[in-house]
Protein backbone atom coordinates (compact mmCIF):
# COMPACT_ATOMS: atom_id res chain seq x y z
CA UNK A 1 0.00 0.00 0.00
CA UNK A 2 1.36 3.32 -0.99
CA UNK A 3 2.07 5.79 1.96
CA UNK A 4 -0.22 9.32 1.68
CA UNK A 5 1.52 12.08 0.44
CA UNK A 6 3.46 14.50 3.71
CA UNK A 7 1.74 17.69 4.20
CA UNK A 8 2.95 20.90 3.43
CA UNK A 9 3.58 21.18 7.14
CA UNK A 10 5.01 18.06 7.45
CA UNK A 11 7.41 18.70 4.38
CA UNK A 12 8.71 22.15 5.78
CA UNK A 13 9.44 20.57 9.15
CA UNK A 14 11.70 17.79 7.26
CA UNK A 15 13.44 20.90 5.33
CA UNK A 16 13.66 23.21 8.20
CA UNK A 17 15.28 19.53 10.30
CA UNK A 18 17.63 19.30 6.95
CA UNK A 19 15.99 17.70 4.60
CA UNK A 20 16.67 19.17 1.33
CA UNK A 21 14.70 17.03 -0.46
CA UNK A 22 11.45 17.56 1.03
CA UNK A 23 11.64 21.55 -0.34
CA UNK A 24 12.40 20.26 -3.69
CA UNK A 25 8.73 18.50 -3.19
CA UNK A 26 6.89 21.22 -1.72
CA UNK A 27 8.21 22.98 -4.55
CA UNK A 28 7.36 20.66 -7.53
CA UNK A 29 3.25 20.39 -5.96
CA UNK A 30 2.97 24.32 -5.88
CA UNK A 31 4.86 25.47 -9.03
CA UNK A 32 2.32 24.93 -11.53
CA UNK A 33 -0.20 27.19 -9.63
CA UNK A 34 2.21 29.89 -8.48
CA UNK A 35 4.40 30.37 -12.05
CA UNK A 36 0.15 30.29 -13.31
CA UNK A 37 -0.73 32.84 -11.48
CA UNK A 38 2.38 35.10 -11.92
CA UNK A 39 2.49 34.77 -15.92
CA UNK A 40 -1.48 35.47 -16.03
CA UNK A 41 -0.86 38.77 -14.64
CA UNK A 42 2.53 39.58 -15.90
CA UNK A 43 2.32 38.30 -19.73
CA UNK A 44 5.77 37.77 -20.01
CA UNK A 45 7.23 34.59 -19.62
CA UNK A 46 11.18 35.81 -18.86
CA UNK A 47 9.90 38.47 -16.09
CA UNK A 48 7.37 34.93 -14.68
CA UNK A 49 10.44 32.70 -14.68
CA UNK A 50 12.29 35.41 -12.55
CA UNK A 51 9.28 36.55 -9.83
CA UNK A 52 8.60 32.99 -9.51
CA UNK A 53 12.51 32.25 -8.83
CA UNK A 54 12.27 35.53 -6.45
CA UNK A 55 9.03 33.87 -4.67
CA UNK A 56 11.12 30.99 -3.92
CA UNK A 57 14.16 32.14 -2.92
CA UNK A 58 11.82 34.28 -0.09
CA UNK A 59 10.17 31.54 0.88
CA UNK A 60 14.07 29.66 1.51
CA UNK A 61 15.20 32.63 2.91
CA UNK A 62 11.91 32.82 5.88
CA UNK A 63 12.31 29.07 6.05
CA UNK A 64 15.82 29.26 7.03
CA UNK A 65 15.86 32.23 9.10
CA UNK A 66 13.11 30.27 11.71
CA UNK A 67 10.57 33.33 10.90
CA UNK A 68 7.79 31.51 9.02
CA UNK A 69 4.78 31.39 10.79
CA UNK A 70 2.32 28.05 10.33
CA UNK A 71 -0.30 30.06 10.64
CA UNK A 72 -2.97 29.70 7.53
CA UNK A 73 -2.09 27.39 4.10
CA UNK A 74 1.18 27.32 2.74
CA UNK A 75 0.20 27.84 -0.35
CA UNK A 76 -1.59 31.39 0.37
CA UNK A 77 1.44 32.14 2.06
CA UNK A 78 3.88 31.86 -1.20
CA UNK A 79 0.88 33.23 -3.28
CA UNK A 80 1.08 36.43 -1.24
CA UNK A 81 4.61 36.59 -1.72
CA UNK A 82 4.48 36.01 -5.09
CA UNK A 83 1.51 38.72 -5.54
CA UNK A 84 3.69 41.06 -3.36
CA UNK A 85 6.65 40.74 -5.84
CA UNK A 86 3.99 41.06 -8.72
CA UNK A 87 2.77 44.52 -7.10
CA UNK A 88 6.76 46.01 -6.82
CA UNK A 89 7.60 44.88 -10.73
CA UNK A 90 4.40 46.88 -11.35
CA UNK A 91 5.71 49.59 -9.75
CA UNK A 92 9.14 49.23 -10.87
CA UNK A 93 7.60 50.26 -14.44
CA UNK A 94 4.97 52.72 -13.05
CA UNK A 95 2.71 53.67 -15.64
CA UNK A 96 1.38 51.43 -18.34
CA UNK A 97 -0.94 53.30 -21.34
CA UNK A 98 -4.45 52.36 -21.01
CA UNK A 99 -5.47 51.57 -24.55
CA UNK A 100 -2.07 48.91 -25.39
CA UNK A 101 -2.56 46.86 -28.68
CA UNK A 102 -6.16 48.03 -28.86
CA UNK A 103 -6.14 47.08 -32.20
CA UNK A 104 -5.95 43.34 -32.12
CA UNK A 105 -9.49 43.67 -30.11
CA UNK A 106 -10.87 46.15 -32.71
CA UNK A 107 -9.83 44.53 -35.66
CA UNK A 108 -11.61 41.06 -34.72
CA UNK A 109 -14.64 43.57 -33.84
CA UNK A 110 -14.96 44.36 -37.33
CA UNK A 111 -13.66 41.68 -39.36
CA UNK A 112 -16.45 39.37 -37.04
CA UNK A 113 -14.51 36.36 -37.99
CA UNK A 114 -15.83 32.88 -37.36
CA UNK A 115 -12.67 31.42 -35.89
CA UNK A 116 -13.59 31.74 -32.25
CA UNK A 117 -11.20 29.79 -30.62
CA UNK A 118 -8.51 32.94 -31.68
CA UNK A 119 -11.16 35.23 -31.61
CA UNK A 120 -11.92 34.46 -28.15
CA UNK A 121 -7.92 33.99 -27.42
CA UNK A 122 -6.97 37.72 -28.26
CA UNK A 123 -9.65 39.21 -27.31
CA UNK A 124 -9.61 37.75 -23.67
CA UNK A 125 -5.68 38.90 -24.05
CA UNK A 126 -6.88 41.87 -24.66
CA UNK A 127 -9.78 42.16 -21.63
CA UNK A 128 -6.76 41.00 -19.36
CA UNK A 129 -4.00 43.68 -20.53
CA UNK A 130 -6.77 46.58 -20.03
CA UNK A 131 -7.91 44.93 -16.75
CA UNK A 132 -4.02 44.96 -15.48
CA UNK A 133 -3.37 48.14 -15.96
CA UNK A 134 -6.65 49.05 -14.60
CA UNK A 135 -6.10 46.53 -11.58
CA UNK A 136 -2.92 48.99 -10.95
CA UNK A 137 -4.67 52.12 -10.62
CA UNK A 138 -6.88 50.79 -7.31
CA UNK A 139 -5.89 51.51 -4.01
CA UNK A 140 -3.84 49.27 -2.50
CA UNK A 141 -6.23 47.16 -0.26
CA UNK A 142 -8.59 47.25 -3.02
CA UNK A 143 -6.03 45.88 -5.81
CA UNK A 144 -4.58 43.17 -2.96
CA UNK A 145 -8.30 41.37 -2.44
CA UNK A 146 -9.19 41.44 -5.80
CA UNK A 147 -5.76 39.57 -7.06
CA UNK A 148 -6.20 37.08 -3.90
CA UNK A 149 -10.12 36.72 -4.98
CA UNK A 150 -9.71 36.22 -8.85
CA UNK A 151 -5.92 35.80 -9.49
CA UNK A 152 -5.21 33.26 -6.84
CA UNK A 153 -8.93 32.20 -6.12
CA UNK A 154 -8.91 32.62 -2.03
CA UNK A 155 -12.24 32.58 -0.76
CA UNK A 156 -13.33 35.41 1.18
CA UNK A 157 -12.61 33.92 4.75
CA UNK A 158 -9.19 33.24 3.84
CA UNK A 159 -8.70 36.51 2.47
CA UNK A 160 -9.73 37.90 5.54
CA UNK A 161 -7.46 35.88 7.63
CA UNK A 162 -4.48 36.41 5.28
CA UNK A 163 -5.24 40.20 5.59
CA UNK A 164 -6.19 40.29 8.99
CA UNK A 165 -9.40 41.88 8.61
CA UNK A 166 -12.79 40.95 8.84
CA UNK A 167 -14.92 39.00 6.11
CA UNK A 168 -17.21 42.21 5.93
CA UNK A 169 -14.25 44.56 4.81
CA UNK A 170 -12.61 41.92 2.44
CA UNK A 171 -16.01 42.02 0.63
CA UNK A 172 -16.47 45.46 0.98
CA UNK A 173 -12.41 46.40 -0.17
CA UNK A 174 -14.02 43.98 -3.40
CA UNK A 175 -17.15 45.35 -4.05
CA UNK A 176 -15.04 49.03 -4.18
CA UNK A 177 -12.33 47.89 -6.69
CA UNK A 178 -15.14 46.48 -8.88
CA UNK A 179 -17.12 49.78 -9.04
CA UNK A 180 -13.60 51.60 -9.37
CA UNK A 181 -12.69 49.31 -12.19
CA UNK A 182 -16.14 49.95 -13.76
CA UNK A 183 -15.90 54.12 -12.81
CA UNK A 184 -11.83 53.57 -15.06
CA UNK A 185 -13.96 51.69 -17.95
CA UNK A 186 -16.49 54.19 -18.38
CA UNK A 187 -14.07 56.99 -18.49
CA UNK A 188 -11.21 55.90 -20.22
CA UNK A 189 -14.09 54.53 -23.02
CA UNK A 190 -12.99 50.20 -22.42
CA UNK A 191 -14.39 47.40 -23.10
CA UNK A 192 -14.33 44.41 -21.22
CA UNK A 193 -16.47 42.16 -22.98
CA UNK A 194 -16.08 40.16 -26.20
CA UNK A 195 -19.81 39.68 -27.03
CA UNK A 196 -20.82 41.76 -30.14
Amino acid sequence: MKAPNPSDQELIKRYISGNEAALEIIINRHKARVFSYILMVVKSTQVADDLFQDTFIKVINTLKSGTYNEEGKFIHWVMRIAHNLVIDHFRKKKRIPIKENSSEKDTFELLNLKTESIEDLMIMDQIHKDLKVLINYLPEEQKEVLMMRHFVGMSFKDIAEETDVSINTALGRMRYAILNIRRMVDEHNISLSYSY
